[in-house]
């Protein structure tokens, strides 16, 4: 086979998915079915607080499976935490990883899956296809409407030697089964929900313009697109509303079966370096970033994105490129602002003398390999100027 032919195979990934209000109370019936005897539940103390892992543990105890809860996650997971998880998983047996919770708790039960299964540390399985044997079953039951960790072969983790995240990108990290519930969104607070929200949107954007997207992705990310812009705002102001709670859970579904497949790009690798210099949330980054990537990356995929505005109720494709993206960056802007997503790096403690670091990190990060236009890191260093 030519390497021309190699180029435009495409691949699609994804778990076996139980979407709906009261998925998580299968959690036991699912563990039973792989004949596990002792499970690694993976959280973090929020998700303990708002009671989603105590209902987990309910359900394994109604299927008479024992269990070891692992909450000592922090927001931007970090490799020691996924070391001190895989070293319980291991000393206590355990032959399954449950995760509940958003993208921290699950990239770090993705890490420690693939530090059970391999040895070394986390760090050295960084980048793409790097990790060559299974860990053990992963469930992931989400509670956030944005990481899509539940659906995806990413784990992002911080490298604190390096100060820097690390992208593991690979089939053995995708869990096995996703118990996607609804209802788990309702106990976010508001700037939770709005910057998960974000994070969805950026994951359905960036993977509808990447160089691997095929017509599979693309359909995944329109449909995330048009979810998002039609009930994010909702979800913001009224947290207990299930129709909006079940569309934007629905939407970051879609935005991580895109995303997976088809990779991300600037955004990501902008957000990434800043989460892991400055441990920044990672939706909160990303929903700043994303206006002023669409704008630079725009001379290379004015189509796409001109299609993407029809999924936000813009009509562009009849405007001059210059209105068009213009359009496109003010429904963005518009957006992220009613979320009350206005902050600058300044207000989030980043030093300016820094920007030329980050740019640097970003530059090296993997989503940028399946960026739209290429980007030096002078002009990513820009880019971090303009939300400065």
């Amino acid at each position: 086979m030519d390497s021309s032919t190699l180029l435009n195979l495409r691949k699609f990934l994804v778990p076996e998915i139980v979407y709906g209000p009261g998925a998580l109370g299968l959690a036991g019936r699912h563990v039973a079915n792989f004949g596990a005897t002792q499970v690694l539940i993976v959280t973090d103390p929020g998700v303990v607080a708002a009671g989603w892992t105590g209902k987990v543990e309910a359900s394994l105890k109604e299927a008479g499976i024992a269990y070891r809860v692992f909450s000592g996650v922090s927001s931007n997971p970090k490799d020691h935490e996924v070391m001190a998880g895989a070293e319980i998983c291991r000393r206590q047996s355990c032959d399954l990883i449950l995760a509940v919770g958003g993208g921290s708790p699950m990239d770090c039960a993705k890490g420690i899956g693939v530090m059970v299964g391999n040895p070394g540390h986390v760090v050295d399985f960084e980048g793409v296809d790097a990790v060559p044997s299974p860990g053990p079953p992963l469930i992931f039951i989400p509670t956030t409407a944005g990481s899509s960790a539940d659906v995806s072969q990413f784990a992002i983790i911080t490298d604190t030697k390096r100060g820097g995240k690390i992208a593991i990108i690979s089939k053995m990290v995708i869990p096995d089964i996703a118990l996607v519930d609804p209802e788990t969104t309702l106990t976010m607070p508001a700037d939770l929900t709005a910057a998960t929200g974000m994070d969805a949107l950026c994951h359905a954007f960036e993977a509808y313009v990447s160089t691997a997207a095929s017509p599979l992705t693309d359909m995944a990310a329109r449909q995330a697109v048009r979810l998002v812009f039609d009930n994010l705002g909702g979800a913001y102001r009224e947290p207990a509303n299930m129709m909006f709670r079940e569309n934007m859970m629905m939407a970051s579904l879609m935005a991580g079966l895109a995303f997976s497949n088809a990779s991300l790009g600037l955004v990501h690798a902008m957000a990434h370096s800043l989460g892991g210099v400055k441990d920044l949330n990672h939706g909160e980054c990303n929903a700043l970033l994303l206006e002023k990537v669409v704008r630079f990356n725009f001379p290379a995929a004015a189509d796409k994105y001109i299609q993407l505005a029809g999924a936000m109720g813009l009509v562009a494709s009849d405007q001059q490129p210059e209105k068009a993206v213009a359009a496109i960056v003010d429904r963005i802007a518009s957006l992220r602002s009613s979320l009350g997503i206005t902050q600058r790096l300044l207000d989030m403690g980043v030093a300016s003398t820094e920007l030329p670091q980050l740019a640097g990190f970003a530059f090296h990060d993997p989503c940028l390999a399946t960026n739209p236009r290429q980007a030096r890191p002078d002009e990513i260093a820009s880019i971090y100027r303009e939300i400065y």
